[in-house]
């Protein structure tokens, strides 16, 4: 189950489920946050997270598709019929070669991205170029934003996969919890730091 509960949504009501999360672990980083041996147990936290939502058709999955978190997310929406969209702040492949494939069993993850790039209803969509002092990363995040208060008004959850810490640069999950909660928007947090209970040694 997820660390943060998920308030109820009124009957008939479309939610829209934004999530943000850490990539898995690069090969080598020196200050482990969510290794590869946790991938199991946050994909399960993800799972519980959305069948406690009760999502499904009548909703709408937004993230941007990397390595870890966006993918387990994506990969549960889309077991669920949940309509997923994936919104982007580079083109495809720079978006593969810097978000999905550096981290530990790389070409597994670009594989885990393919297939579910493959089953959405409209591909990725790329962020619109923006001033050249703007992070891209933080104005993803205020797009995925924008989009998702778009469709869903005040039916707007956050679910993030997060160790509650700030991230190793701009616009990482911390900046997206901000903002949300700025919007007033529902945060639903599971902390990754307890998936290191359910990893094997």
């Amino acid at each position: 189950m997820p660390d943060s509960p998920a308030p109820p949504a009124p009957p008939g009501s479309r939610r829209v489920i934004l999530f943000s999360g850490h990539m898995v672990d690069a090969p080598g980083r020196a200050l482990p946050r969510f290794p590869p041996a946790c991938v199991p147990a946050a994909a399960q936290r993800i799972a519980a997270a959305l069948d406690q939502l009760g999502a499904g058709p009548g909703d709408l999955g937004l993230t941007q598709g990397a390595a870890g978190g966006d993918l387990l997310f994506a990969e549960a929406a889309q077991a669920r019929g949940l309509p997923l969209q994936l919104l982007q702040p580079f083109a495809e492949d720079e978006f593969v070669a810097r978000s999905v494939r550096p981290v530990c069993d790389g070409e597994d993850w670009v594989a885990r991205y393919r297939a579910v790039a493959a089953r959405l209803a409209a591909p990725p969509r790329v962020m619109p170029p923006g001033p050249p002092d703007d992070n891209p990363y933080e104005r993803c995040n205020r797009w995925l934003l924008d989009t998702a208060l778009a469709h869903g008004g005040e039916q707007v959850w956050l679910l993030c996969l997060w160790d509650g810490q700030g991230g190793d640069g701009a616009g990482g999950t911390a900046h997206m919890v901000g903002e949300v909660r700025r919007h007033h928007g529902h945060v639903i947090h599971i902390d990754c730091r307890r998936l290191w209970q359910g990893a094997s040694p």
